[in-house]
């Protein structure tokens, strides 16, 4: 099972790996509000994550670790 870990300081919410991951399970975390004023990705499924790296690669924050 992965974990998907995102780092809120660099997160700006663009929405880029809900929009490219496979399975779904990502999307933004609209109660959290950043100290930039972002609402942060977020992982809703951890248990349906593959772990494929899709949201790190496609994150132009570099804001997203998927461990495995």
């Amino acid at each position: 099972m992965a974990r998907i870990v995102v780092d809120m300081a660099f997160c700006k919410g663009c929405g880029l790996c809900v929009d490219v991951c496979p399975r779904g399970i990502m999307q933004l975390n609209n109660d959290v509000i950043t100290q930039k004023g972002y609402h942060p990705a977020m992982c809703v499924d951890e248990a349906a994550c593959t772990g494929c790296t899709s949201c790190a690669l496609m994150c132009p924050d570099v804001a997203i670790t998927v461990e495995r």
